[in-house]
């Protein structure tokens, strides 16, 4: 199973997904739900550019992904009343993509480039001087002919996302005044993004039923909202459940292969084969990799970090190790030689 089949990758599926996450984001930050430390932030630093009429410092966020990025940028963008332009590191290939943006921009608008991390150099270092002084010099011809052109930018805000902040040269990260680390979420709030998003799509769901949804979500609210659309599938198709309660819950995760703490196959596969074929652990990133079928940066960016934040698994400098907690839940008994 790639991390695309996954129902709980926290990355977008497809286009039909990412549409449909657009109908269920929030437009101001008091509608936005979580992340309450960088929220209570943001409105200072928006209130305070507002009052002085200037445009919003510019913005890193970083953390896992899933946790609502792009989403928290389009609310800023809102809360601003600016127009916002998106695209991604990957999309701007060349300096004259990048020209070709910041020339839409107007006075105090924002653009939004998601996965910064992965800005070609030279783009980078273009944007240098569009952030700090607002102008860049772009090159003009060819050979003996060729010379420097100074362009003017209006004044503006870069909101930059990314999944590998460590990935990100100090030049640009030094760049960036305000600086957000979103975190995974409680389950608390991902049970009030479930019933919200329940009322979005006009279905009605028990207190248990979006308490169970929220505990199995990861701590991510994109896996919440894609439980709750696969759930709701089989709500519609029961004749004995027209509210989404827990009996149904359990029913639609079990065949989903989604266990009580958001473990699908693949985790769980991961666990069994280090516990089966090596004891445990430690193991190998490579080697457990090529065990489970994955790709290395695969298993290390998709499947460790929430084996590591539920504390099923923990690395050591010899390897990956499984837990007493990882060798509980699956109900399995801790040898003497286990490390734990």
């Amino acid at each position: 199973m790639t991390d695309d089949e996954r129902i709980v990758s926290p990355e977008p599926e497809d286009q039909n997904e990412d549409s449909i996450e657009k109908s269920l984001r929030p437009q101001t930050l008091a509608q936005y739900i979580g992340q309450a430390p960088i929220k209570h932030e943001l409105s200072v630093y928006i209130q305070a550019a507002k009052q002085r009429e200037e445009s919003l410092d510019h913005v890193l966020l970083y953390g896992p992904p899933g946790l609502g990025k792009t989403t928290l940028a389009m609310v800023i963008a809102n809360e601003m009343g600016v127009q916002i332009r998106t695209t991604s590191g990957p999309a701007i290939e060349k300096p004259g993509d990048l020209v070709a943006l910041l020339n839409e921009l107007q006075p105090g608008d924002i653009l939004f480039i998601d996965e910064i991390h992965r800005l070609p150099k030279i783009v980078e270092e273009m944007l240098y001087s569009a952030m700090e002084d607002f102008f860049i010099d772009i090159v003009v011809g060819q050979g003996p002919t060729a010379h420097p052109v100074h362009f003017p930018l209006p004044p503006f805000t870069l909101i930059g996302a990314t999944t590998r902040a460590g990935l990100l040269s100090s030049p640009l990260r030094d760049r960036f005044g305000i600086v957000e680390h979103m975190a995974y979420y409680e389950t608390a709030d991902l049970q009030e993004i479930v019933t919200r998003s329940a009322d979005i799509f006009n279905t009605t769901i028990a207190t248990e039923g979006a308490h169970e949804v929220a505990l199995r979500s990861r701590g991510t609210p994109r896996i919440a909202n894609r439980l709750l659309k696969r759930i709701r599938d089989f709500a519609e198709v029961s004749p004995d459940h027209s509210t989404i309660d827990l009996a149904i819950v359990d029913h639609a995760l079990k065949l989903l292969r989604v266990d009580s703490a958001g473990l699908d196959s693949t985790d769980i596969k991961l666990l069994e084969t280090m516990i089966d074929y090596y004891n445990g652990g430690p193991v190998g990133l490579n080697t457990l990799a090529a065990n489970v079928g994955e790709e290395t940066e695969t298993v290390a960016a998709m499947y460790e970090p929430y084996l590591l934040q539920r504390g099923y698994l923990k690395r050591t400098a010899r390897g990956r190790v499984v837990t007493a907690a990882g060798y509980a839940h699956l109900g399995r008994e801790l040898p003497p030689t286990a490390n734990s």
